[in-house]
């Protein structure tokens, strides 16, 4: 019981660091011209995929998390068994994608840890936070496509003690490109998918509707990244 109520508070940390690391809202669209200079050079990494879980906003105590945890304990144990081998491989897709826009593409294999950046000093409309400028030097690229998933797997509102609603399945994220000339997006795209189940959603031990329901919403987000990039 406290080992999954500390990783309750763990993943809210989590997902609350990531958003408030996160450089903008606004969406930049991709340009179509992008790789037409001579400058095509990029790269395309990923963070790390996180494994699937469930998230209970709105259970806003320690006492409140605590009776979510156990109210929805079959669920949590059941969600945290969907793979997230779809989102993990949108590397590779995205690669393929600017290839066909005739851009040079390097995948770089390392994960990318955004808290290891240093912070950005210039700031200004469409301007990372984060400086992305040593990606230049290190892999020889001159725009990094970033695909930042920072949760996946399924959210139950509360009124703190209370469910608000039925569960639904989540994945949520950011994917943009980064000129590493001036740190500046040419490509941003928030990435929030929320799928309610179709029929009855409390079918233990299986779940099929919430099961459905989460890989639409994978599906979904992967569409989100590949549509602007013409696939």
């Amino acid at each position: 019981m406290k080992f999954r109520l500390l990783c309750l508070i763990g993943i809210y940390a989590l997902v609350l660091t990531g958003c408030a690391g996160t450089p903008q809202q606004k969406t930049v669209p991709f340009a179509v011209t992008t790789f037409q200079s001579p400058v095509n050079r990029v790269g395309v990494v990923m963070t790390q995929v996180p494994k699937t879980n469930t998230l209970f906003p709105g259970a806003n105590c320690l006492l409140c998390l605590a009776a979510a945890s156990v109210a929805n304990s079959g669920m949590t144990d059941y969600v945290r068994t969907l793979p997230n081998d779809d989102l993990a491989a949108m590397k590779e897709q995205v690669a393929e994608a600017l290839k066909k826009k005739s851009a040079d593409v390097i995948i770089i294999a390392d994960n990318l840890n955004l808290a290891d950046l240093p912070q950005n000093d210039a700031a200004g409309p469409n301007i990372a936070r984060k400086n992305f400028s040593a990606f230049h030097a290190k892999y020889n690229i001159d725009k990094l496509v970033v695909v930042d998933f920072n949760f996946t797997g399924v959210q139950r509102p509360y009124a703190n003690y209370f469910p608000a609603s039925e569960p639904k399945a989540v994945v949520s994220g950011f994917a943009y490109m980064i000129n590493l000339g001036n740190n500046s997006y040419e490509w941003y795209q928030p990435l929030m998918e929320t799928k309610a189940t179709d029929g009855v959603w409390d079918e233990a031990p299986k779940y099929p509707a919430l099961t459905n329901a989460y890989f639409q919403a994978v599906e979904l987000a992967k569409d989100d990244i590949l549509h602007p990039l013409g696939l």
